[in-house]
Parts: C-alpha cells; structure tokens; sequence
C-alpha cells in the first residue's frame, strides 16, 4: 500500500513536471499568450491575456538638425533672401527657414482584451513642439534679431485601435501569431495654432504651418498587418501599417498618406532584462490642397512668392512635406516587478530621402512604463510571482 502511494506520488509529481516544464523555459517580460515579449514603441502582434487591462505611459524626444532635399543636405543660408525679384518673379528664396526642432511627446494609452482573439483601446497623446527659425538679411534688418522661437503645444490627435488574431499555433503560449490592426485618428488635435512668439506683431495672428500644427483635422483610418514569432530566449516580428487621409480638412488641405514597416528582434538574456533592436521605415506622401488663413472673419490663402506673407518660407510650400525614412532602434526592457515593464529605446536614421528642403531628424528617444492589470476574469488575477517562476500558472 505504502509503495503504490509512493507510486502515485511519483507519477504525479513527473505529471507536473511534464505539464510545468514549458513555463519553466519560458519567461516572456509579458503574458504567454501575447507572445511574451513585444516592442513598446510599436506594434506587437499578440492578443493579450484576456480579460485584462494594459496601460501605457511613453514620454518621447525627437530632435530634428539641419536641412535635406531628396538625399542631399542643404545649408539655410543657401535658400534665405528675397522671395521675388525686380520684376516681381519668383526667386525660389524665403525670408526665413527652419534650422532646428524639438518635439517632445507624452503618450498614454489604455486597452482591454475581450477576448482571445480581440484587444480593444484607445491612445492620447500631447506635444510639444519647438522650432528655430533663421531669418534672411533684410528680415534681420526689419526685425533686429537673427530669427525666432516657433512654438506650439497642446492636445495631439487621439487613436482609437483594436486587434484581431488570424491565427496562433498555440492558444496558451504561441510561438507563431498574426493579427490584423484597425486604428481611427480623431481629430483633436488643433490646427488652429497660431505664431505667437513672431518678433513682428503683425505676423504673430497668422496660423503657424502644417508641420506645427498638432493633428491632421480629419478622422484617418489605418489597417495593418502583425506578426509575431518566438523560440524563446529570441522573440521577432514584422509590422505593416498603411494610414488614409480621405478628405480635406476644415482649412482646405489634408495631410499625406502614411506607411509604416517595422521589424523587431529580441533576445532575452535575463529573466527580467531582454536587449532589442528594430528596423523602422516610414513613408509620408506630401500635402494635399492648401491652408487657408481665417483674419478678421475672412478667409484667404497663403501665397508663395509674396513677402508680405507667411509663405516667405519652405514651411508652408506643400510639396516641401513627406519622403521615405529609415530608422535603426536600440533598446533594452526591465522588468521591475510582475506585470511592469520598464522601456527605453533610442533611434537613429539609417536613410532619408525627402521632398524638401525639409528638416531631417538627427535622433528619437522614448521612455515606456508598462502595465497589465488582470481582472477576477484572468486566469493571471492575484500574480504576484517572481519573473520566471515555474507558478506563473500559464
């Protein structure tokens, strides 16, 4: 009697072995189900563990130096001077051109997952944006000052997103997954922004350009296309989004169509520490239609070539917007605490090709604090394991 209980209990221990040896090996920063471990500054393709609560808080820098046209860098002082000649042509210079921005974003998002196959949420976002602007001769001599400060900030446009999971080769801890991505940009972002800090008084009630505006002023749909594949410690994926601008805005212009292609690896080299590197590109068309400027209850459009108006620079010329851009981005991710994931990532562009003269980015940063919280629905409700523990109860 003795031995066959002994017997028992050794079956049911090899039992419990055999069943907690994949979640031994495994030991994803985040769910089994999601794909264990994922990028925080873009996409993942996994579906969350469901019946829970993801949040996302991501302070983001960019810095943008110098000019470029096509794939070629072009000095300031090569396009400032008169817009027009003696004879009242066009010359192809501005009275003055930017040089420099930092924009510095505050995203946070929130999401729930329905289902096993449907996540659901929603981002907002602030910015703030800081560009410099040198001036020409003759507006050095006007103004006294060698350029200006133009600002904006506020509230950014908000993304509504949902994913739905095509298929995994395993419902509890896939090893290969795709998705399909939906995205709707509302409109809250203003384009209403004005340039204010303008040394002329004159100047400082006109609208500042497209790229300082804080949203698009239309709803843009996006779709795309997730994968996600892992042999753990090593997770990858490959993300393709495509985002659509439908109509003209309430100011008679639209932003440009935009694709995104990212891909991703990541080697876990710790329970709770994971290095990545990704491949970002991006392609922007150029602006469609023409901003008009709403003074003293009237409306009138920009016109280029006149110095009298805001058009004497390359911000408000619509062809000098999109191109195709690629980025290569180092990060690495710390998990503090079960359900936490800390992120930072840095990013420097490989390629750029634009339609300028245009400000071309010199480096981004972003910051990323991440957390999943279970309801009494999870099967997760009441972790509170170390990373790795063969319990996680995946």
């Amino acid at each position: 009697m003795k031995n066959k209980r002994l017997l028992r209990a050794g079956l049911t221990g090899l039992l419990l072995l055999i069943i907690t040896t994949p979640a031994s090996a495994y030991v994803g920063l985040c769910c089994a189900k999601c794909g264990g471990n994922m990028p925080m500054n873009i996409l993942g393709g996994g579906i969350p563990e469901t019946s829970e609560f993801r949040f996302k808080i991501s302070p983001m820098y960019m810095r943008m130096d110098g000019l470029r046209d096509d794939t070629s860098n072009v000095h300031a002082n090569d396009i400032l001077g008169m817009p027009v000649d003696m004879m009242g042509n066009p010359t192809g210079k501005y009275m003055a051109a930017p040089t420099s921005m930092d924009m510095t974003m505050l995203n946070v998002s929130a999401g729930y997952s329905f289902s096993d196959r449907f996540f659901a949420g929603a981002m907002f976002m602030y910015k703030d944006n800081d560009m410099n602007m040198q001036f020409s001769e003759m507006m050095k001599t006007m103004t006294g000052k060698n350029g200006f400060d133009m600002e904006s900030d506020g509230i950014g446009d908000t993304m509504l997103m949902a994913k739905y999971r095509l298929f995994a080769d395993d419902p509890l801890i896939p090893t290969s997954q795709m998705s399909l991505f939906f995205g709707l940009s509302l409109p809250t972002g203003s384009i209403d922004e004005e340039n204010d800090n303008h040394p002329l008084e004159s100047r400082q009630d006109e609208l500042v350009p497209y790229g300082m505006q804080l949203g698009s002023g239309t709803f843009d749909p996006s779709i795309g296309l997730l994968y996600q594949g892992s042999s753990s410690p090593w997770w990858w994926g490959v993300n393709g989004v495509y985002t659509a601008r439908l109509y003209d805005n309430k100011r008679d212009y639209r932003l440009g169509d935009e694709f995104r292609l990212d891909s991703y690896a990541m080697y876990q080299f710790k329970p709770n520490w994971l290095i990545q590197a990704q491949l970002n590109g991006e392609y922007k068309g150029d602006i469609d239609g023409e901003m008009n400027q709403f003074k003293n209850g009237k409306s009138g459009h920009v016109m280029q070539g006149n110095p009298d108006s805001p058009a004497a620079t390359p911000l408000w010329d619509t062809d000098n917007y999109g191109g195709t851009k690629l980025f290569a981005t180092l990060g690495v991710q710390w998990q503090p605490a079960p359900l936490h994931v800390v992120d930072l990532n840095f990013g420097v562009p490989l390629y750029q090709d634009l339609n300028g003269p245009q400000l071309k980015d010199d480096y981004r940063v972003m910051l990323t604090w991440f957390i999943e919280i279970p309801t009494k629905k999870s099967v997760r409700y009441g972790l509170r394991k170390p990373a790795g523990d063969s319990s996680l109860g995946f």
